[in-house]
C-alpha cells in the first residue's frame, strides 16, 4: 500500500474515511474536547519546536524559511518519523493542526516531507 497522508484542521469534523488521525500541535486546541478530537494518538514531540513556532508566528512571509527550518527540525526526529511511516505502511493517516491558515501550516510541511521518505 502506498503511504498516504493527509491533512485535516482539527475543528473539521471526523470522518471514517480519516483512518488513523494524529494531532501533531505541541499544544492542545482551544475549544475541543478530548472525545470531540476522536484522536488515535498525539504526536507532540513531531510539531516545531517552541523556539521555531514563536519565530514563525503564521507570518506567510516567513513560511519558506519556517519551512526548511522545520524539515531541518524533523530530520533530528527519526524515531516519532518512523513512527508515522510504519502506520502509513497499513493504513491512511490524517495530520490534525489547529491553525487557521490552511495554507502555511506545519502540518503541510510535515505531510510533504513524510511523503518523500
Amino acid at each position: 500500500m502506498d503511504k498516504q497522508f493527509y491533512i485535516k484542521r482539527i475543528y473539521e469534523e471526523c470522518a471514517e474515511d480519516d483512518g488513523y488521525r494524529v494531532l501533531v500541535d505541541r499544544l492542545w486546541p482551544r475549544g475541543v474536547s478530548k472525545k470531540e478530537a476522536w484522536l488515535d494518538e498525539w504526536l507532540k514531540e513531531i510539531a516545531p519546536s517552541t523556539e521555531l513556532r514563536k519565530w514563525f508566528d503564521h507570518d506567510p512571509d516567513k513560511f519558506d524559511e519556517f519551512s526548511d527550518r522545520y524539515k531541518s527540525e524533523l530530520t533530528q526526529k527519526e524515531e516519532v518519523v518512523e513512527h508515522l511511516l510504519k502506520i502509513a505502511e497499513e493504513q491512511k493517516i490524517t495530520l490534525l493542526y489547529a491553525a487557521k491558515d490552511e495554507g502555511h501550516n506545519h502540518a503541510q510541511v510535515l505531510k510533504e516531507f513524510l511523503e518523500n521518505k
